[in-house]
C-alpha cells in the first residue's frame, strides 16, 4: 500500500490540462479563465463627479463665502460643451463629466444658489469629488489573470472593461461508470437483495461542483461482456471514474477485463480508511481512477484526490482541503498504518477551537453520517491513543470545497 500523499502524487503528475474554448461572459461565472484579460477601454472614461453640486475652479474658492456664476448644467451622461471660466459655475450630477475649465466639485449642501447664482458657503480643495479619468483602469491594463474561477465580481469586472466573450479551459470531462449486479437507479423496480446506486450520482454532482462535467455510462453487470461495451464510450472523456469493482472478489472485474482493454494500473490500495482499494491508471490514453464500491469510502477519495484532479484539468493549481485543530470530546484508541478519516459533528467552540463528537458507527457504507459530518478527523497512520479533551487535526467540510 502507499501513501495518502504518493497516491495524490501520482495521480496529479499524470493529469494534463484541457483545451480552451471562447464563451460569451453571460456564461462565464464559475469557468476557469485561460488567457489574461485587458480592458478595452479607461474607467472611468474621463474626470467625473462623485457627487451632485457644483462644478468649479478651486481657485475661485480663495475668499469664502464666494459667489459665482451659474453658465449651464450637466446630467449624467450629458455635457457642458463651453469653457468654464473665471467666476463661473457649472450645476452638476453624480456620474457627469466635469466640464472643461473645471478641476472641484462642490456639494450641493454647501451651498446656496438660485438660478443664476451660487454662493459657496464651504471651501475644497483642488480635486475634491473628482473621481479622475482611469481611477479604476485604464484601456490595456490586464484586469483578471488566468487561470481563475470567475466569480460575480469578475463577471462585472469584464463587463466594465467591455470584454463580451472570453477563453476559458472547456469543462473537463469525467467519465462515471458505476458496476454490480446489486445496483438500480433511484425510482427503478428493486429486485431482491438489491441496492440504489447512490455512488454515481453523489459524484456526478461532486463534480459538477469543482468545475467539471459528468458523462454517465451507466451501470455494468458483473460480466465482462457488460464491463468492455460500457466503458468504450469513456473514450471521448478526459477522465474515467469506475465504482466498484475494483477490489479482489470474483466478481471484481476492473483490473481482469479492462487490462486486456489497456489498462495499465500506477497503483491500487492505499493506507487509508475508507478507501483502501482505491486504484488509479491509464485506460486507452485516458487516466483512470478506480473508486472503491462504498459509497462514503468513494465521496472521501473523491475529497482527496478526484477534486484535486479535476482543479489540474482545468489548469489550476490543484486544491488541498484545508486542516484546522479542533478537541475532542472523548478518549480514541491507537490507529494502525492506515491514515483515518472519521466523520464528526462539531458540537461547540473553546478558546477559539471547534470541540467535535465523532460518530458511534463509521462503517463506509453509511451515508447519513457523512450527510450529517461538520468535518473530518484525520489520523496519521500509528497514531497514539489520545484522551478525552486532546486536539486533532480535522477537514472542516463545510470550507472544504465551496458548495461541495
Amino acid at each position: 500500500m502507499i501513501s495518502v500523499e504518493e497516491a495524490r502524487k501520482n495521480i496529479l503528475k499524470e493529469i494534463r490540462a484541457v483545451g480552451t474554448e471562447v464563451i460569451s461572459l453571460q456564461a462565464a461565472a464559475g469557468r476557469v479563465l485561460a488567457e489574461n484579460v485587458r480592458s478595452r477601454r479607461t474607467q472611468p472614461p474621463a474626470d467625473l463627479s462623485a457627487m451632485d453640486g457644483f462644478a468649479v475652479k478651486a481657485a475661485d474658492l480663495g475668499t469664502i463665502p464666494a459667489s459665482l456664476k451659474i453658465v449651464g448644467e450637466v446630467p449624467a451622461g450629458g455635457s457642458y460643451d463651453n469653457t468654464v471660466g473665471t467666476g463661473e459655475a457649472v450645476r452638476i450630477f453624480t456620474g457627469a463629466a466635469l466640464p472643461s475649465g473645471t478641476d472641484t466639485i462642490i456639494i450641493q449642501e454647501d451651498t446656496e444658489f438660485d438660478a443664476e447664482t451660487v454662493t459657496v458657503k464651504e471651501g475644497a480643495a483642488k480635486g475634491t469629488y473628482v473621481r479622475p479619468a482611469g481611477l479604476d483602469f485604464s484601456a490595456g491594463d490586464i484586469g483578471i489573470k488566468a487561470p481563475t474561477i470567475l466569480t460575480p465580481r469578475d463577471i462585472g469586472l469584464l463587463a466594465a472593461m467591455d470584454i463580451p466573450w472570453i477563453t476559458v479551459r472547456r469543462k473537463p470531462k469525467i467519465a462515471l461508470l458505476s458496476t454490480g449486479d446489486e445496483l438500480v437507479r433511484p425510482g427503478e423496480p428493486l429486485g431482491p437483495n438489491q441496492i440504489i446506486s447512490s455512488n454515481s450520482l453523489a459524484i456526478a454532482a461532486l463534480i459538477e461542483a469543482a468545475g467539471g462535467e459528468a458523462l454517465d455510462l451507466g451501470i455494468a453487470q458483473d460480466n465482462a461482456e457488460s464491463l468492455r461495451e460500457k466503458v468504450m464510450n469513456a473514450k471521448s472523456a478526459d477522465m474515467l471514474i469506475t465504482l466498484g469493482g475494483a477490489s479482489v472478489g470474483d466478481h471484481d472485474l476492473i483490473q481482469p477485463v479492462l487490462g486486456k482493454e489497456g489498462l495499465s494500473v500506477d497503483f491500487w490500495r492505499i493506507a487509508m480508511r475508507p478507501g483502501k482499494p482505491l486504484m488509479f491508471g491509464n485506460f486507452a490514453g485516458i487516466p483512470m481512477l478506480g473508486m472503491p464500491g462504498n459509497p462514503v469510502s468513494s465521496l472521501i477519495c473523491s475529497f482527496l484526490f478526484l477534486i484535486p484532479a479535476i482543479d489540474a484539468l482545468n489548469g489550476l493549481t490543484p486544491r488541498t482541503p484545508p486542516r484546522q485543530r479542533a478537541i475532542l470530546t472523548h478518549a480514541l484508541k491507537e490507529n494502525d498504518q492506515r491514515e483515518d478519516y472519521m466523520r464528526a459533528v462539531i458540537t461547540e467552540e473553546t478558546s477559539g477551537l471547534p470541540v467535535i463528537r465523532l460518530f458511534d458507527k463509521q462503517d463506509s457504507s453509511m451515508l447519513s453520517p457523512l450527510s450529517l459530518a461538520d468535518c473530518l478527523v484525520v489520523r496519521a497512520p500509528f497514531a497514539a491513543a489520545l484522551p478525552e479533551g486532546s486536539e486533532v487535526d480535522i477537514i472542516p467540510l463545510s470550507r472544504c470545497y465551496p458548495s461541495i
